[in-house]
This record gives structure tokens, sequence and C-alpha cells, in this order.
């Protein structure tokens, strides 16, 4: 459906020029475009007819999509909690949605107990949907003239997107297409951080945590199923992981907006993480950051919304208090 070679664009965090990735502008509004494309064609060539998936939303709708030009019928399960938009998306596209009361892993256990009698196209788990990450990594070589970027900050949850990256330029470097492999900034929320925990501790795997609700809700995943690969990729990148916090991501959010983009608070961890390298001077004045942005805002607008309202009614009564003061 057109997935695929989205725009690189110029982009600042203060002072500090940035390239911007800007993935929301896939077919579905999501870089996950990328994984549903391959996989799905490769579903469809195998006969599978009907797929179950399970999905915090982004990844549900775009399986979808694509199972939806592919013929084929899909289950997709999602939390109960799931922006409306994304929910509104996943139905228009003809699948049959499942919410599930209680958490992302509660979601995915709803699904693999109804995968004995369904095939469970998972965008965690099936190696299709991972080869198709690795497109994002080829289209920046090339749009930088097949030379690596000195830094690439993604969100990070599931961490497909993140391995995908890695072993996309692990095989440029390896063929010669480029020099060296980026440094790859995985951005957390600190609400719910394992792949940042499991770094610190020089863990080998990433075991799960215990987690709070987080604006970024596409990156709250209590225990990736792709721990080793994820950790590799930090470390044999010279890598770092940032866990901002909500109000980091809502800020984030503001200066994209300022700028003409408008993204899901998810996408916003991204640039909130590379204001933290920024500051800290872990990016050096000079270097190439490529930010991954990767979702929509539209996909999220109720949440926006939402906490616009909450910071607005906030703001008031901050005022009352402050008019009351100063009237005794």
């Amino acid at each position: 459906m057109g997935e695929g070679f989205t725009p690189l664009v110029d982009g600042r965090l203060g002072s500090v020029p940035i390239r911007l990735k800007l993935d929301f502008l896939a077919p579905t509004g999501s870089y996950k475009d990328r994984g549903s494309a391959v996989m799905m064609t490769q579903l469809k060539e195998m006969g599978v007819r009907r797929i179950l998936e399970d999905s915090s939303g982004n990844a549900g709708a775009s399986i979808a999509a694509y199972a939806a030009l592919a013929g084929i019928e899909a289950d997709i399960y999602v939390p109960e909690s799931t922006s409306a938009g994304k929910m509104a998306q996943i139905e228009s596209y003809g699948a049959h949605l499942v919410k599930v009361p209680g958490s992302r892993e509660a979601t995915a256990q709803a699904a693999l107990d109804a995968a004995d009698k369904t095939f469970y196209a998972s965008h965690n788990w099936n190696p299709f949907f991972l080869a198709g990450m690795k497109t994002a990594a080829y289209e920046i070589a090339e749009q930088l003239g097949w030379k690596s970027p000195n830094w690439i900050v993604t969100p990070a949850g599931g961490g497909g997107l993140l391995g995908g990256l890695y072993l996309g330029f692990l095989e440029m470097v390896r063929a010669g297409f480029v020099s060296a492999m980026p440094r790859l900034a995985a951005a957390q929320s600190a609400n719910c951080d394992p792949i940042r925990q499991a770094w610190l501790r020089g863990a080998g795997d990433i075991p799960a945590v215990a987690k709070t609700d987080t604006a970024a809700e596409g990156i709250s995943v209590a225990r990736p199923v792709r721990g080793k690969l994820i950790l590799e990729a930090i470390r044999k990148s010279d890598g770092v992981v940032c866990a901002v916090t909500d109000e980091q991501i809502w800020q984030a959010l503001d200066t994209l907006g300022e700028q003409g983009i408008y993204v899901e608070p998810t996408a916003a961890a991204a640039p909130a993480a590379a204001q933290d390298l920024l500051a800290s001077r872990s990016i050096r004045a000079g270097e190439t950051v490529v930010v991954m942005l990767t979702g929509s805002g539209l996909k999220a607008t109720d949440k926006i919304v939402a906490h616009r309202a909450a910071t607005r009614e906030a703001s008031a009564y901050e005022n009352r208090e402050i008019n009351s003061f100063a009237g005794d």
C-alpha cells in the first residue's frame, strides 16, 4: 500500500538540529506497516486464511489493514484501555476486535489461549515481521547518502524497531554499504522500563517488571519477548537506554507541534529521550541524530484531548487558589 521510504526531515530540539524520520506517515499511521507488509505477504503465500494478533493498538491496526488487503480474516486482541481511535481503525478494516480487561500482558495471554485454534500472527514473535523492520535502516542509510548517522533514537517497548534497525545496519556494515553502526538509543517510559533496568544491571535477558499507567501506551511492555536481541543491539552499537517521564513526553509532544508535527505520546518518547541525551552531552555537538517518530497523533486524539483538558483544569484551579490567597 505504499509503505516505506517515509520522509527524513530537518528538525530541532532547542537550538540543536536533528533529523526526524516521519514513520507515522505510513499508510495506517504507524511504522508497523513495515512488518505487516512482509508478514502478511508470507502468510498469504502459505495459504493462511484466518489469524489472530494481540497489540496495544498500532500493530493491530496495521495487521488488520494488510489482512484485509490479503483477504485474510483477522481477530485483533487489544487492552480495553487502548485509544479509541486505534480501536475504531481496527474495526474499519473489517477485523474482529476483542477488548481484553486489564493489562497489555493479559491481552497477550488471552491471544495465546485462543491460538490453539487460529494462526497466531504475532508482531512480537513472527520473524517475517522483524524482517520488515530492517527496511527502516536501509532507508535511513540511503537518505543520508549511504552514511550512518551517529545516533538513532527510537521508542522501545517490544523492541521490534530497535532490533530491526540493528540487524539492518549490521547487514549493511558487513556488505560494505555503510562504514559504521550508529549508536542506538532506546526510549522507555519511566513507568515501564524493563529494558533500562536489565541494561543497567548487565543482564543477559529482560525479566518482567511491575509497571504503572503511562501516556506512552505503545511501549508499555513489562517483558519484551526479544530481550536478548534488544540488549545485544544496545550493547553492540555502544548505545544507551533512556527512561522519560510522562511530563517529558507531553513537553516533547508540544515541541514537535511547534514544528508542525503531530504524533501520539508514545512517539514523543523518542525526542524526549534525545533531549536528555543532549542535556547530558552524551550526544556531542555536530553529531548526526535521527529520531524515529513512530505513530500519528490522530490515533490518540482522545487521550491528547483528555490531557489538555486536565491541564487546563489544573491551571484554572491554581489561578483560583492564587487569587483567593491574594484576596485574603
